[in-house]
C-alpha cells in the first residue's frame, strides 16, 4: 500500500535535565497532548544525526536525515544560506553566512546585534549592497532575523578561507585566514568588504533608532562559513521517485531542501523566530500532502531558545510545535498517512549550542508497529522499539512504510 509521508523537524528538539524542571527536560516539561497522542499509538527511539557523541550543525544533520553522507556532499554552510534567500548561484560561487553583531572598543558584545529583526537587518543589506565597491561581482542580502549572505561571484576556488567570528563574545574578531593565493585574494576582498560596510553601518538611521532606544546595534559583520556548490548525487525525488516539497522560513533549511531538489514554501507570517506563525505551516503541509507524496516541515525557534539558554522558553515553542502538530493530525488520514516527528540536533539550553547527544524520534501513522511507550520525551524514547539508529536511517523507514522501497535481492 502506498502511503504519503510528512517529516517535521523542531530544530534543537533534544536537550538535558533542567534542574528548574526537577530534572526534566524542555521536552519532557513541555506540555504536547498531540506528540504524546502520536507517542501511544506509534513508536519512539534516538537518532544520532551523524554518529555519537559528534555534534552537527544544522546543515550537516538535515543532509544525513535526507540520506547525503555530509562527509561526501558538504561543501560549507555559506552556498546552503544563499540558496534559501533565493539566489541562483554557478557553481564557480563562493558564499559566505554572515552575522549582524555588535562590537565596542573592538570587541564582540553580542553576535546577533540583539537579534535584530529581519526587516532592520534587510535594510541594512540593502545600503550595504548600494554603497560597497569592490574589485570583484557580489551579492550581499538580508536573510532570517540577524542573518545574512555575501556570494563572490567567480570566487569559487579560493574557498579555503578563514572565518572573523570567534564564536564568542567578549573578544575581538578574528583576522581572515588563508591556505593558497586564491583564497588569499579573497580574504583581502573580504577585509576590503568589511571596511566599508562598517563605515556604512556606523551611522545608519536603523542604528541611530536602535540606540535612542537602548538596544544594540548592528555596527559589525561577522563573515563565516565558506561554502561552494554541494556535491549532490541525485536529487530525492528522483532517488525515491517522490514528489517533494519542504515547508520552512529559515534561509539556511530552505536552501538545503532546494539544493537536494525540494519545491520551497514559505508561508505568510512564517518568520523561523519566536514569533512564527505555527498554524500557517500546520494548514499548508495539510493542503500541500493533496498535492505531494512527501512533506517535509520545519520548526525553527526551538533551537533559538536552547542557543539563547531559556529552557522555559524552550518548553513553550515545543508546545507551539504540538499545537501545530495537533492541526495536521486532526486534519490527515493517519492511515493513509506517515509522520515521524524529530531533531536535527540536540541544543542543550546549559550548552547553549549543538552538543552530540542523541535526539528523540517518533513515528507514526499507517502500517506502523507500536511499543509500549506513553509519552514523547527523552527518556521514553530511550526505552522505545526504534532503539537508537543514525540519522540517515529515518527516511528509508519513512519510505518503507509508505510502501516507497523496492526489495534487494531475488
Amino acid at each position: 500500500m502506498e502511503r504519503k509521508g510528512i517529516l517535521i523537524i523542531i530544530d534543537g528538539l533534544g536537550d538535558r535535565p533542567i534542574k528548574e524542571f526537577d530534572g526534566k527536560t524542555p521536552l519532557e516539561y513541555a506540555n504536547t497532548p498531540n506528540l504524546d497522542k502520536l507517542a501511544k499509538i506509534g513508536i519512539l527511539g534516538l537518532h544520532d544525526p551523524i554518529k555519537p557523541g559528534q555534534p552537527a550543525g544544522s546543515d550537516t544533520a538535515h543532509l544525513s536525515i535526507f540520506g547525503y553522507d555530509p562527509y561526501k556532499t558538504y561543501r560549507g554552510r555559506g552556498f546552503f544560506e544563499a540558496l534559501g534567500v533565493g539566489l541562483d548561484l554557478d557553481k564557480d560561487d563562493l558564499a559566505f553566512r554572515v552575522n549582524f553583531a555588535t562590537i565596542e572598543n573592538g570587541i564582540i558584545v553580542d553576535r546577533r546585534a540583539g537579534r535584530i529583526s529581519t526587516e532592520e537587518a534587510h535594510e541594512l543589506a540593502r545600503a550595504i549592497q548600494e554603497n560597497v565597491k569592490l574589485p570583484v561581482e557580489f551579492i550581499f542580502k538580508g536573510a532570517t532575523g540577524h542573518r545574512a549572505v555575501l556570494v563572490l561571484k567567480g570566487m569559487a576556488r579560493g574557498y579555503r578561507v578563514g572565518d572573523n567570528d570567534p564564536h564568542i563574545e567578549g573578544v575581538p574578531p578574528l583576522k581572515f585566514t588563508y591556505e593558497d593565493e586564491e583564497s588569499k585574494r579573497v580574504a583581502e576582498i573580504l577585509e576590503d568588504f568589511l571596511r566599508q560596510a562598517c563605515d556604512i553601518l556606523k551611522n545608519h538611521p536603523v542604528n541611530e533608532r536602535r540606540k535612542k532606544e537602548g538596544k544594540p546595534i548592528a555596527n559589525f559583520l561577522l563573515i563565516r562559513g565558506a561554502g561552494i556548490y554541494p556535491n549532490i548525487p541525485k536529487p530525492f525525488p528522483e532517488h525515491w521517485k517522490v514528489k517533494a516539497v519542504a515547508i520552512a522560513a529559515a534561509a539556511l533549511v530552505k536552501g538545503v531542501a532546494r539544493a537536494i531538489g525540494f519545491d520551497v514554501v514559505t508561508p505568510e507570517g512564517a518568520t523561523a523566530e519566536y514569533d512564527t506563525d505555527e498554524m500557517a505551516k500546520a494548514k499548508a503541509a495539510v493542503e500541500l500532502l493533496k498535492d505531494y507524496d512527501f512533506v517535509f516541515l520545519h520548526f525553527k525557534p526551538s533551537d533559538a531558545a536552547g542557543h539563547d539558554n531559556k529552557p522555559k522558553l524552550k518548553a513553550e515553542m515545543i508546545e507551539k510545535a504540538d499545537r501545530m502538530i495537533g492541526y495536521i493530525i486532526e486534519n490527515v488520514d493517519l492511515e493513509k498517512t506517515v509522520i515521524a516527528v524529530t531533531g536535527d540536533h540536540s541544543t542543550p539550553c546549559e550548552v547553549m549550542n549543538h552538543s552530540g547527544d542523541p535526539v528523540p524520534l517518533l513515528i507514526a501513522g499507517g502500517g506502523v508497529r507500536t511499543d509500549y511507550t506513553e509519552s514523547f520525551g527523552e527518556r521514553e524514547c530511550m526505552r522505545g522499539g526504534i532503539g537508537r539508529v543514525k540519522g540517515h536511517d529515518i527516511v528509508p523507514m519513512m519510505m518503507d512504510l509508505m510502501g516507497r522501497t523496492e526489495k534487494f535481492g531475488a
